[in-house]
């Protein structure tokens, strides 16, 4: 396409552009009398938020479907309408009438409020107390502002407050910028704004405040010098109060030019845009408070992972980007500092497709379609699926660029949502409308394998490292488990889609490739990260081939040293998996792909050690991914962290997609076992609770176009579930060998589940930040009728507590090995030694009759 963005903007019509904003202010006052500051309306004020005192050097993200703020928890932000960041460094100073010292009052920042709808940051002293609540109004359309913020005053006296800022009016990464934008003041009715202008004339904005007069404007006989642009605000506690000052900016549509009508028309939408700020919150407020109204939530007796599972699914929805009339998910949020790049604030196929198995879950099906079709539209010619598409990569010549195509494991992982979307919503029409795309993926995979084993391989693109000692691996674990399963599931989307041929090669090929997975486990049962070339495997002890457990179908046996393996201190930090065990010697705990934790690779652990059986180990790292909602980016899960101390990376997105989505899908198919086939009209349950809680409810579980209500309960040595639908449902709980359900219709289903004689609890929390692992691992857990033996990791000399539940009647003969019972408790005493010493507890019984 031909970039809008083309023209310079020349010295004469610099100087003409001069002249049009004189005359453009001579009649400013009359042409906008309204621009006003706005009546205070009450905020948000819901159950579900996070109100703490700041930590000033960490982030905070507030984003919506075309606009962002991101910033720092002292209150400095930038402000994006998409794609354009159109200012940074916003900072606020104050001077007190009668006070004759200046206030920072960024230094003065003292709480966070955050609610799904607007994040709030108080600035607290002695004198007064300001306000900086900011919001993304929720659907705004091209031409209204995205993002919000308004400024609510407090003060014992007059007080002039002056807001400094940098103008940007960056395009995001990789379109082209022009330079610094030179900015004149326009005056608005009761207040003013800054016309910013680029060297192009196609590239340009505005940022106004009501009731504000311009700061620092050097005339041109000043020395060259650059200064923040400033809104001069003089509050006056008796006839200001109750009031809120918005900021607003509007950028350009890349088609108009710069012109004195172009600035006149901005204008005037920013005075519509100012009244309109209260409608356009309350749209927001309202479109929150009913999130959860067809959304999954979870009530267990831990009100923090209750919490960390709402606050999941809304940082997943504040990734949806709406961008020339297209939707999908983008990656992750962090501030851009002075560069163009949010985080990964742009379009990426597998973070996406990841994140899909939890929007799933959670029953949001139109965006599981929107992102399908996105990624669909944009398939290459030959079925390969994109990797990565920037919000302007219709300015440039993307395709010429070396990132549309560059990963492989999109191609694998398409066809793998897509089972799971059609799986669990019934959504068969919208799969026979992709069908090709899917077939075409598939077929890309099969032409595209390796030409001695027939499996994929990274000569298609990068795998999941991107590098990696001494070379790039040849075929990973990673894709070659993904193609498996992408696989098998093509075969049952083709038997959905009518080509029966197809469905059946599909499924001994997905037989063969399971047979070739068989030799990446050595002889000691561990898995390599990767094979060469010659047939050789590079072993390196890593956490990629993880994901052979995410569908649940491939599973591959004995591997009981490589779970170990992940479960122990050499892989466990306390706060996730590092990507690499910190024996190994390309393990760097800085490294991006050789060491440090992902919050992404925990939960792949987490899912397979509950598919495993392991539920001690599973629920601690579900714990440590769901405890990061408070760590860093309030209410979001960071991207990456460092494999020795609790801290994340300095370029860590903060508010990161597939790190969230790494909550819910542990969470509600891993630690609850659920499992939905509308298809057949299936629903399995099969809960592995912690010790310590006796039930849990599940509201709004998604069967198809039905919602269902979930009761979990611990009754004796059962759990008892019930199911109840709104409406008659065919749903058969829990089926058996049957594949298709043969039950009447009816609103209440019931099945029980036995629970095990005797049961173990831990309880996971995070550390302190910058501490090291010091926490106790449950590195195996075997269990039997008669029998429930654990091998344990912590600090040598430590003595470690765990919960013991007995279920059912009391058992006969109950003795213990390893640990000491102590009523409803273990204690556990481990032999002194430096480092992680290794017990074991063995717990034996005999049933009563």
């Amino acid at each position: 396409m031909r970039c809008p963005f083309c023209a310079p903007l020349s010295f004469a019509r610099l100087v003409s552009m001069t002249v049009l904003l004189i005359a453009f202010n001579a009649g400013a006052n009359a042409r906008n009398p309204s621009f006003l500051p706005i009546p205070r309306f009450p905020l948000s004020t819901g159950t579900l938020s996070i109100e703490q005192a700041v930590q000033p050097g960490q982030p905070f993200t507030v984003a919506g479907e075309r606009g962002a703020i991101l910033g720092r928890q002292d209150g400095s932000f930038e402000l994006w309408s998409f794609p354009i960041k159109v200012l940074r460094d916003f900072h606020i100073s104050a001077q007190l009438a009668d006070y004759p010292v200046p206030i920072d009052l960024n230094r003065q920042a003292a709480a966070i409020d955050v609610y799904p709808d607007h994040t709030t940051i108080v600035y607290s002293h002695a004198a007064m107390t300001v306000k900086q609540h900011m919001f993304v109004v929720q659907a705004s359309q091209n031409g209204q502002p995205a993002a919000v913020v308004l400024f609510e005053i407090e003060s014992i006296r007059p007080v002039t407050l002056t807001f400094s800022f940098i103008p940007e009016l960056l395009q995001q990464w990789p379109a082209p910028n022009y330079g610094v934008p030179s900015a004149s003041w326009v005056d608005l009715g009761n207040g003013g704004g800054y016309v910013l202008a680029t060297d192009n004339p196609h590239l340009f904005g505005m940022v106004a405040m009501p009731r504000c007069s311009s700061g620092i404007l050097p005339p041109y006989q000043e020395q060259p010098r650059a200064y923040p642009l400033q809104f001069v605000l003089h509050f006056d506690p008796k006839k200001d109060d109750g009031l809120f000052f918005p900021l607003l900016a509007q950028v350009s549509d890349g088609e108009t030019a710069l012109s004195g009508d172009a600035v006149r028309q901005m204008s005037q939408r920013i005075d519509l845009a100012d009244q309109q700020v209260a409608a356009g919150y309350r749209g927001t407020q309202e479109y929150y408070a009913k999130f959860f109204d067809k959304r999954l939530t979870i009530d267990t007796p831990d009100r923090k992972l209750n919490e960390a599972v709402r606050w999941a699914e809304v940082a997943i929805e504040q990734a949806r980007v709406t961008n020339d009339h297209a939707t999908s998910l983008v990656a992750g949020w962090y501030g851009s500092g002075d560069s163009a790049r949010p985080g990964f604030g742009w379009y990426f196929g597998r973070d996406a497709l990841w994140s899909l198995y939890a929007v799933n879950s959670y029953g949001d099906f139109e965006l599981s379609r929107q992102v399908l079709e996105f990624l669909s539209q944009r398939q290459r010619a030959d079925g390969k699926i994109m990797h990565e598409f920037a919000m302007t990569a219709d300015r440039v010549d993307w395709k010429s660029l070396p990132y549309e195509y560059a990963a492989a494991d999109a191609t694998p992982l398409y066809i793998m949502a897509m089972k799971d979307y059609v799986e669990t919503s019934g959504d068969v029409a919208f799969l026979k409308s992709h069908w090709q795309t899917v077939k075409n993926a598939y077929e890309y995979m099969r032409s595209h394998s390796d030409s001695t084993d027939g499996v994929y391989d990274n000569s298609n693109g990068t795998g999941w490292v991107e590098a990696w000692p001494p070379k790039m691996p040849h075929q990973e674990m990673y894709l070659a488990a993904l193609d498996q399963q992408s696989t098998e599931d093509l075969s049952r989307l083709a038997h959905l889609a009518g080509e029966d041929d197809l469905a059946a090669s599909a499924e001994q090929k997905a037989k063969e490739i399971r047979g070739f997975l068989e030799q990446y486990r050595s002889s000691d049962g561990t898995l390599a990260f990767s094979r060469n070339a010659d047939g050789t495997f590079d072993l390196t002890p890593t956490v990629y081939p993880s994901v052979a457990w995410w569908t649940g179908d491939l599973r591959l046996e004995r591997t009981s040293p490589m779970f170990e393996q992940w479960a122990g201190h050499h892989f466990s930090t306390d706060w996730g998996v590092r990507a690499v065990a910190d024996t190994s010697p390309v393990y760097d705990p800085i490294a991006y792909h050789q060491g440090t934790v992902w919050p992404l690779f925990t939960g792949w652990i987490s899912l397979a050690e509950y598919r495993e059986r392991r539920p001690l180990t599973g629920y601690a790292h579900l714990m440590e991914n769901a405890g990061l909602t408070w760590s860093q980016d309030l209410g979001s899960v960071t991207e990456v962290l460092s494999g020795a101390f609790f801290q994340a990376l300095g370029r860590s997105s903060s508010h990161q997609l597939w790190s969230s989505a790494m909550v819910i899908s542990p969470a509600i198919r891993g630690l609850l076992g659920i499992q939905v086939d509308v298809l057949h009209r299936n629903l399995i349950i099969h809960p592995q609770l912690p010790a310590t809680w006796d039930s849990v409810s599940v509201h709004n579980l998604s069967f198809g176009t039905a919602n269902l209500e979930v009761d979990l309960r611990r009754r004796g040595g059962e759990m008892n579930i019930e199911v109840t639908s709104p409406d008659t449902t065919v749903l058969c709980l829990n089926p058996g060998a049957s594949t298709e359900c043969k039950e009447p219709a009816k609103t209440q289903h019931s099945a029980v589940v036995a629970l095990p004689q005797v049961e173990l609890g831990i309880a996971p929390a995070l550390p302190q930040a910058g501490a090291e692992t010091a926490m106790m691992k449950v590195v195996d857990e075997q269990s039997s009728d008669h029998e429930l033996k654990v091998k344990l990791e912590a600090p040598g000399g430590s003595t470690q507590n765990l919960s013991l539940r007995v279920n059912g009647p009391g058992p006969r003969q109950f003795s213990v090995a390893g640990g000491v019972r102590r009523g409803e408790n273990l204690q556990v005493a481990f032999p002194t030694g430096m480092g992680y010493q290794t017990q074991t507890v063995d717990i034996t019984w005999a049933n009563r009759r």
